[in-house]
């Protein structure tokens, strides 16, 4: 797909500001109008409706991009890169799939950023393993959940906390908090006059904005349709034991269901068991599918690392 055209953030005091308020200008779309635009795209490589579609979610990569500016680099180089990371969404967006755009490009927007702060990174010239990684990008967030925002070692019933939650050692975490404050103090200020803040001002904000929400919604929504897609591989008798034993209120006994079909109780039993592993077969299928975004952009952040 070729870039279109988008707006940029100017360098110098307000760039940030006015560049927020022009992507707001451009309208949210309908779901109805998204898949039509998302066709048009797919079908004949329309370049006006591509467009459409990117515009329309800058405010979500702009709001990913948010969560990031901890890491002391230039704001406007990481919504560029999560604007890179819409736009191969967008070019591999499936409309018929039943998804909305931005549930799908969520993934590929935090992946380019995050591949982006690794290639940016003196840490990365040292070597990631996955772990580590998960450690990069999760330390601040945990430290601001248990009140350890600040300067210096942390206590050890702190690096304990964190080292259970994120699953990692002790021994990464000290060495993790020590390179990550050394290179970017949270309480630095961002720039030289006093007034301009701390980069701890601008961690990202754990409230559930209009976006996360959404995606929220959509993500139960999109549950519900794999669901309901995956009890389309059962037959008659498979799906009404399925629902009746395992989707109901108030499942029905056995008992009752082997009345229904003439069969016996363990009959019944082995049909809600074969129904139910089908069920998880085909859901499991179609999340695969849809995660594969996040692995193709997650193997040039392995090799980043290696």
């Amino acid at each position: 797909m070729a870039q279109p055209s988008l707006p940029a953030i100017a360098a110098g005091e307000g760039g940030l500001s006015r560049y927020l308020e022009e992507i707001r200008r451009f309208p949210m779309l309908e779901p109805q109008e998204e898949y039509m635009l998302a066709k048009r795209y797919k079908e004949h490589d329309d370049p006006a409706a591509a467009h459409k579609l990117v515009t329309s979610h800058l405010r979500l990569v702009a709001k990913i991009a948010m969560g990031y500016r901890g890491y002391g680099l230039p704001i406007g180089e990481v919504i560029s890169e999560g604007n890179v990371g819409l736009m191969q969404a967008v070019k591999r967006f499936e409309p018929d799939k039943g998804f909305r755009l931005a549930t799908y490009a969520m993934w590929w927007i935090k992946a380019a950023i995050q591949e982006y702060i690794l290639r940016s990174w003196s840490l990365v010239k040292m070597g990631t393993t996955a772990s580590q990684k998960r450690l990069f990008f999760n330390l601040r967030k945990v430290k601001g959940q248990i009140q350890a925002l600040e300067d210096g070692d942390l206590r050890p019933e702190q690096v304990a906390q964190i080292a259970t939650k994120l699953g990692v050692s002790e021994e990464d975490v000290i060495s993790m908090n020590r390179r990550l404050s050394g290179d970017a103090s949270l309480n630095a200020p961002i720039r030289a006059d006093s007034e301009s803040g701390e980069w701890q001002d601008w961690l990202v904000d754990e409230s559930s904005t209009q976006e996360q929400v959404l995606a929220e919604s959509e993500e139960l929504a999109n549950r519900k349709q794999l669901l309901k897609n995956a009890l389309g591989v059962l037959n008659d008798r498979e799906r009404r034991i399925f629902e009746a034993r395992r989707l109901s209120d108030d499942p029905i006994t056995l008992e009752d269901l082997s009345t229904e079909f003439g069969v016996s109780r363990e009959r019944v039993r082995q049909i809600e068991v074969r129904a139910f592993e089908k069920v998880q077969d085909a859901v499991r299928d179609a999340a695969r599918e849809m995660e594969r975004p996040r692995r193709e952009l997650e193997r040039p952040q392995a090799a980043i690392g290696a």
